[in-house]
């Protein structure tokens, strides 16, 4: 039996309430096109909530945006989780999910239980994601919803194992593949599945494969007929060198931004342009004499 803490006030905002499962669920039968983002620190998680985005993703490609990695391959459970618990403090409202890096989960069902606890428990995720809809990765879903945690599916393009199909590239561009895709999703739907990411996979063939969802999806780079659509927190504000992917649309160019600002200020350094004296601080004239025969002692 629980209690309503005694300091719980209503939000002012009842429009601000916290994404839900259920949200999700009515925002898809309303047609309501689904927002989210990755976030990997306190400040993207701010900015996330400032936008009112329905799901954050505390994504593995953090590895390379934020940690340095070559590929999503490398970084650990503990790493992403340090970036889970950053997220999670900046967040009130969105949705947030974490992902299961590489190795985590694929061993049995027992290490990707114990794997997504400690994303729920030791981070405050609401939920896991999951990457792949062959048979080992449906029944670590299977395991996981079974054990109360809600699991987020991925079919296409699969960065934890994109050595094995070929690279980073578009798949489903062939009957075959696009029917294994197909497979793939409506397996990790029937496993449990409270939603899934099609990742780069022809736009046709994702609305052909729609027709048969039931469960919200979530497009990155799959055409307009998902239920809603995500981009990486560095590739859409252009805080990366490089274009990024096809499917990458720039809504903003900060690395340059912040690349000169940090010129400037280690110019400003360098010449004593700054600190000017608006910057410092002020001591009575009484007290600085003091302290000088103070010291002078």
């Amino acid at each position: 039996m629980s209690s309503m803490p005694a300091n719980m006030q209503a939000p002012v905002d009842a429009s601000r309430l916290p994404v839900t499962l259920p949200t999700l669920v009515e925002k898809q039968r309303l047609g309501e096109p689904l927002v989210m983002v990755t976030a990997y620190d306190f400040p993207s998680a701010r900015a996330a909530e400032a936008a009112g985005v329905d799901l954050v993703l505390v994504g593995d490609s953090g590895a390379m945006t934020v940690l340095g990695y070559p590929s999503t391959v490398a970084v650990t459970a503990d790493e992403l989780l340090m970036l889970a618990r950053a997220v999670r403090r900046g967040l009130r409202t969105p949705f947030l999910v974490g992902d299961l890096p590489f190795g985590s989960y694929e061993i049995s069902g027992e290490q990707a239980v114990a794997t997504a606890f400690r994303f729920v428990k030791e981070a405050g995720c609401d939920a896991v994601k999951l990457e792949g809809g062959g048979a080992s990765s449906v029944a670590r879903a299977r395991a996981i919803v079974a054990a109360g945690i809600p699991v987020m599916g991925h079919v296409g393009l699969t960065p934890q194992t994109a050595t094995a199909l070929g690279g980073y590239k578009a798949q489903g561009r062939s009957a075959v593949a696009a029917a294994r895709i197909a497979e793939e999703a409506l397996a990790l739907q029937e496993a449990g599945c409270f939603s899934l990411v099609f990742e780069a996979i022809p736009s046709a063939v994702a609305e052909v494969v729609m027709e048969r969802m039931e469960i919200p999806v979530i497009g990155i780079g799959a055409g307009p007929a998902t239920d809603g659509q995500v981009l990486v927190f560095h590739d859409l504000l252009g805080i990366r060198e490089g274009r990024g992917a096809r499917f990458v649309q720039r809504y903003a160019e900060l690395q340059p931004q912040m690349n000169a600002g940090l010129a400037a200020f280690a110019a400003d350094v360098r010449s004593g342009a700054y600190p000017a004296p608006e910057h410092g601080y002020a001591i009575d004239a009484a007290e600085l004499a003091t302290f000088k025969k103070m010291v002078s002692r």
